[in-house]
């Protein structure tokens, strides 16, 4: 019964309700580690020397495996036009210069920083000004990039500025690039998933980007959200995960001690991915996400 139960959750998580308590989203945000209930249930059906029980595991195994074995493989391939970071760098990051020179350090052509405190803003630019001469930084988001940028704008998803669009000329022609912290979460016992303030902005950030008239678009940045959660289908159905496409594992980038979820995305429409993989930690509290892309 357990093992049916554990393989229902995996097959049907959409189906866990989210009115209560946002718990459908949470259980999305963390969705990969439910194949870990195999374990006790393999050390039950062992002591209790149970033939049936061991064969009934193969149930949360295969649908588990159906979900998610494909990302235990390397899908990265050659090539890509442009290279892109995106990094929540942290409002207490004791080290903003030499996180700026870590990701300069990538060789990534454009760098997205999110939560940048005004106060060390300066900091970021001085270390990023040698390799990237073209920024722009709206509110606490910011882009820094070897090539130009043009028609470089907020993005309302709050009331305060989180999110920028801009446009990169690289030298195959111009790409939108959407850079995005969305509300934080949190779990609490009187009310659940507190997500509601970040699913509403995502809907503000969805709307932006159907309107964007650019045939190849990248959105990056915090979501406090994985791809997993429903509540980030206004973008996933638009726009394609460059970690499901073209990563090697998970790539989780939070907390960065020790990675449990992907909140941390890059999302493309109109090019492909090549490669999809997370950076060394550096003094924030999340790991730097960067992906290749072939435009």
């Amino acid at each position: 019964m357990c093992s049916a139960l554990t393989a229902l959750v995996l097959l049907a998580h959409s189906l866990v309700p989210n009115w209560l308590g946002n718990a459908g989203s949470l259980l999305e945000t963390f969705l990969p580690w439910t194949g870990l209930l195999v374990l006790p249930l393999l050390v039950a059906a062992l002591v209790r020397r149970s033939a049936l029980a061991l064969v009934s595991l193969l149930l949360p195994a295969l649908a588990w495996g159906g979900s998610f074995g494909g990302r235990l493989f390397d899908r990265t391939g050659p090539g890509g036009d442009l290279t892109i970071v995106s990094h929540n760098v942290n409002d207490e990051n004791p080290d903003p210069a030499g996180t700026a020179r870590a990701l300069a350090a990538s060789g990534a052509q454009v760098i997205a920083l999110e939560e940048l405190k005004k106060p060390e803003i300066p900091k970021y630019e001085d270390a990023l000004a040698a390799r990237y001469p073209h920024h722009s930084v709206q509110g606490t988001v910011g882009v820094w990039s070897t090539f130009p940028l043009d028609d470089t704008r907020p993005v309302e998803i709050m009331p305060w500025t989180r999110a920028l669009r801009t446009t990169v000329d690289t030298p195959r022609g111009p790409v939108a690039v959407f850079v995005a912290h969305l509300p934080s979460v949190r779990v609490r016992l009187d009310a659940g998933f507190t997500a509601n303030g970040r699913d509403e902005a995502i809907g503000r950030l969805a709307n932006a980007v159907a309107a964007e008239r650019s045939p190849r678009t990248v959105l990056v940045g915090d979501f406090n959200g994985t791809a997993d959660d429903r509540a980030l289908e206004p973008i996933t159905t638009r726009m394609r995960s460059a970690q499901e496409q073209a990563g090697d594992g998970f790539g989780f980038s939070w907390p960065a001690g020790l990675p449990m979820a992907r909140i941390d995305q890059v999302f493309v429409a109109g090019v492909r991915p090549t490669a999809s993989w997370t950076l060394p930690a550096t003094g924030s509290d999340h790991l730097p996400v960067a992906a290749s892309l072939a435009l």
